[in-house]
């Protein structure tokens, strides 16, 4: 069996072992077994039970947060009841709080960045920049790649889920009717956005974590930005063979943006440099910096409030006048036109997303406070080497959730140089890209092109994807071979 094979096996079984090498310290320092222990055991029965349910969400409609918030109370109970009986009262606790505080600084961070991209959504920024593509009369092959691009560069900023949606309506909306055109741009679109994602802290939930662990900086992430193009160009260049030729008519669908879009895109950025400033110079944690950027928009939000209930009393006075509606009449009307409420963007957050990520960080942490991760690092960082590990990394995260993969990681903290951070990083994004169910982008798009994009038309050019995701492991190992070793 191939050793890439058999340590992705490895990795995705270790959690069923109970060995009884590793052992968890207490705050006395003494130095516990818990992993043979029967709390050890019903813990790891808890986190797998509820990762089926995760991953049984399509058939069973249970939101994917719920059983992995259910099983992190009850994990952590397990640890606090086994340190407990060794008559440690105090670091069930400690280690908690340390996960609360993790999963805190992260949530603050995405609650600001997916505000912004909902009030971005709002405001039209995304509907004309689909407009335009949809009305330009551009071939097929062009919309495929321009919509390929943009996913990649927008994907950089945004979440893969939205950028996905968005790029996916194009091309749904240009090739109605032309379904063999459809299923390879969504494929183009997923592997672009996840591409996209990897070499930005904004751009997935992975590299967000890894930047605020500190173990990369923010511009040592544009290291990625190569090998991200060829893990996306690879197939991209292979799947264009196969498009059908053609250029549809235009789609009159044009949509503009409204009245301050343009300002909520330049606060953004300006919340991007305010956030990496603060991080870089004064080594303030990113959530700080985002959420004085969310400051930034609500004070804007007011402002916007403010004219659309001029706008809309105007509005709704005129309207009545011209009807001769009398006052007492018109209170009991609702008005046809809301002002704007940055309350709302932030309601529209995707707080299954966030409570997702409350269990994973809790539910992991919990095995690791057990001694799990201990032994899992120690089996394949020690065991097989950290360039095999960290390939295999992403070759399970398209199947698992990159998201507990890649916070399982940084709670192991191998003893890693800079370049196998980068590789590890690469790999959990671009990873999900292999199959359809891998990635939120792959997920959602099943869905939105239902019949059309499906698992088995993803399946198909799986090679393709293979072929990137090797030849961007390749890129990153021959570019960054300068940082692959940690110096003596």
């Amino acid at each position: 069996m191939p050793p890439l094979v058999l340590l992705t096996i490895t990795i995705a079984l270790s959690f069923f072992a109970t060995p009884n090498l590793s052992y968890a310290e207490t705050g006395s320092g003494a130095q516990i077994n818990l992993t043979d222990t029967w709390n050890g055991v019903v813990a790891i029965v808890i986190f797998v039970i509820a990762y089926a349910a995760v991953i049984s969400e399509e058939f069973l409609h249970l939101r994917k947060s719920k059983p992995v918030i259910v099983a992190a109370g009850a994990i952590w109970l397990l640890v606090a009841m086994a340190y407990t009986a060794h008559g440690d009262r105090e670091t069930a606790g400690e280690l908690a709080r340390h996960n609360i505080l993790e999963f805190g600084e992260v949530m603050l961070f995405l609650l600001s960045a997916m505000t912004y991209i909902n009030t971005m959504q709002e405001r039209n920024v995304f509907n004309a920049l689909r407009g335009w593509l949809v009305s330009s009369g551009f071939s097929l092959r062009t919309i495929f790649w321009l919509s390929g691009i943009l996913a990649f560069f927008i994907s950089a900023l945004a979440d893969n889920l939205t950028t996905a949606l968005i790029m996916a309506a194009v091309v749904m909306a240009v090739g109605a009717g032309n379904p063999a055109f459809v299923s390879l741009a969504c494929i183009n679109i997923v592997v672009a956005a996840n591409a996209g994602g990897a070499f930005s802290p904004f751009g997935d939930i992975t590299t967000l974590m890894v930047w605020q662990k500190g173990v990369v900086h923010f511009w040592e992430f544009l290291d990625l930005f190569i090998p991200s193009v060829v893990n996306w160009f690879v197939p991209a260049f292979l799947m264009s063979l196969a498009l059908p030729k053609g250029k549809p008519a235009a789609i009159a669908d044009e949509l503009p943006i409204k009245h301050g879009g343009l300002v909520v895109v330049g606060l953004f950025i300006t919340t991007i440099g305010i956030t990496v400033s603060f991080h870089n110079f004064y080594h303030l944690p990113p959530a700080l910096g985002m959420m004085t950027g969310l400051g930034l928009l609500k004070m804007f939000g007011f402002y916007l409030r403010k004219r659309d209930e001029s706008s809309s009393e105007t509005y709704a006075a005129a309207e009545f006048e011209s009807n001769a509606v009398d006052p007492e009449t018109q209170q009991l009307y609702k008005p046809r036109h809301r002002p704007f409420d940055i309350y709302i963007s932030m309601k529209r957050v995707e707080w299954d997303t966030l409570m997702f990520f409350y269990g994973v960080v809790l539910c992991v942490g919990g095995l690791a406070a057990l001694g799990y991760l201990a032994v899992l690092s120690e089996t394949m960082y020690t065991g097989f080497g950290p360039t095999l590990t960290n390939i295999a990394v992403g070759l399970l995260s398209a199947i698992v959730d990159n998201i507990p993969v890649m916070f399982a990681v940084l709670t192991m903290n191998p003893d890693m140089a800079l370049g196998q951070w980068l590789l590890v990083t690469l790999t959990a994004g671009v990873g999900g890209s292999l199959l359809s169910i891998g990635s939120a982008a792959g997920v959602a798009l099943m869905g939105q092109a239902r019949g059309v994009y499906t698992f088995f038309t993803h399946l198909k050019w799986t090679w393709a994807i293979a072929l990137g995701y090797a030849a961007s492991i390749w890129v990153h190992l021959l570019l960054n071979a300068d940082i692959m070793q940690k110096p003596l």
